[in-house]
């Protein structure tokens, strides 16, 4: 591994790459340090010490939403977009049709309406999430003209964000939003070691161990579910063309068992979070009627056992949903025919398709169960041991790990085209 860290340094083209990114990975961190104008530090800080939503917000903010920088929106409506614009395939056949049927150029098409929403979004969350600081008196602006103005800037900051990632994606060193969310999660683990040596206490070294063991515990689960997959052998029919045969070779379509990554995760953490973000704005309205609403709703999410099966629930909901949207069985069937191959013991066609199907929803079950005990787990370690996890919790450390696996592939391939061996 020493040696394919030396040979990637090496190689000039690849070299300047990985420096172009940790240059924008940068430039991330020190914006997220910029705080909006307004901000009375210590009602931020003790709002952020009894609030566990968001102080998982904060979380993927990268540490921005704690100061209110002028980051304090991440990717987060960026994620929201891609969300809405993958239900919408589901609804509008036009929108499946951009996304499945036109190829390259349909994505590339799909991508940039998923970004133009993006801004929108941007601009209401922001709006949101300044409101409410508003009214808890932690931001406190000069006028309506700049509480308004804050609200440009911190959307105007998603999308530079936004930007960013995508820099970092066309560089082909991972996927640009997914190393942001990484940089977040992982510069707040320092400040979370140096709370938990300030607050070491002897009687609880065997809290600690356990903790750890199952810190290593989850990271091996997630290289052994994120790696695995399921071969199904195909074959491949002569055909002679001229003085050349073609085909006529084995080889397998796997199918992996966390065949989503982290994105129903994701998707679950944006659909809790809407409504807990909307009762905590309306917790204060004058109505009393959707202020007790609001109040029920709130404290019935804050009801860990509640809010722990919904999310189990919503992260399996999503994995299937996700899976279906990007690997279609019949498209698959398809074009394994066109190409002369078929499943071993199956015919081609309609046949093919729906043992595919079958397969698959086997398969997905097992990675939907473990994404779903994987978000939970920060839940129960926290109520059993009383360490909080979110840094190191479940969730982040999933998006941890997919992250550097996917980094590290791509660094691979990149290392494999220049005939060099990979880590």
């Amino acid at each position: 591994m020493l040696q394919s860290i030396i040979q990637v340094f090496k190689i000039k083209e690849l070299r300047n790459k990985i420096f172009f990114v940790l240059a924008l990975l940068v430039v991330f961190r020190f914006a997220s340090a910029i705080p909006v104008a307004g901000v009375d530090v210590i009602r931020l800080k003790q709002f952020f010490a009894g609030n566990q939503l968001f102080g998982l917000l904060n979380i993927f903010s990268g540490g921005g939403l704690s100061n209110l920088s002028i980051m304090m929106l991440a990717v987060g409506p960026y994620i929201t977009s891609s969300i809405i614009m993958q239900l919408l395939t589901v609804a509008i056949p036009f929108m499946k049709e951009l996304y499945q049927g036109e190829g390259e150029a349909g994505r590339q098409k799909f991508n940039q309406y998923t970004r133009y929403l993006a801004v929108p979004l941007a601009f209401l969350q922001g709006y949101g999430l300044l409101y409410l600081m508003k009214d808890q008196q932690i931001f406190v602006p000069e006028s309506t003209l700049a509480f308004i103005s804050s609200v440009i800037v911190v959307t105007a900051g998603s999308i530079l964000l936004m930007w960013l990632g995508e820099l970092i994606t066309e560089k082909g060193i991972g996927n640009g939003i997914s190393l942001l969310i990484f940089a977040g999660i992982v510069s707040r683990i320092p400040i979370d070691l140096q709370q938990t040596f300030l607050t070491y206490d002897p009687s609880q070294i065997p809290t600690y161990l356990a903790f750890a063991v199952v810190f290593l515990a989850v990271i091996v689960g997630v290289v052994i579910v994120s790696e695995g997959e399921r071969a199904i052998p195909v074959a491949y029919a002569k055909r002679v063309r001229g003085n050349r045969v073609y085909g006529g070779v084995s080889a397998h379509l796997p199918l992996r068992v966390n065949q989503a990554g982290v994105i129903p995760i994701i998707f679950a953490l944006s659909i809790l979070v809407f409504p807990q973000l909307i009762a905590q704005i309306f917790a204060g309205f004058n109505v009393a009627a959707i202020s007790s609403a609001a109040k029920w709703l709130a404290e019935t999410l804050n009801n860990q056992l509640i809010y722990g099966s919904v999310y189990f629930i919503f992260v399996i909901l999503f994995t299937y949903f996700y899976t279906a949207v990007t690997f279609d069985p019949d498209q698959i069937s398809e074009n394994l025919q066109k190409q002369g191959g078929f499943v071993s013991g199956i015919r081609p066609g309609r046949p093919t398709a729906d043992f595919l199907r079958r397969i698959l929803s086997r398969v997905v079950l097992i990675g939907a169960i473990f994404l779903g005990l994987i978000a939970v787990l920060p839940i129960v370690v926290q109520s059993w041991s009383g360490i909080t996890t979110l840094t190191v919790g479940g969730t982040a450390l999933l998006i941890v790990v997919s992250v550097v696996l996917e980094t590290v592939k791509q660094i691979n391939s990149q290392l494999i085209m220049r005939e060099y061996e990979g880590f």
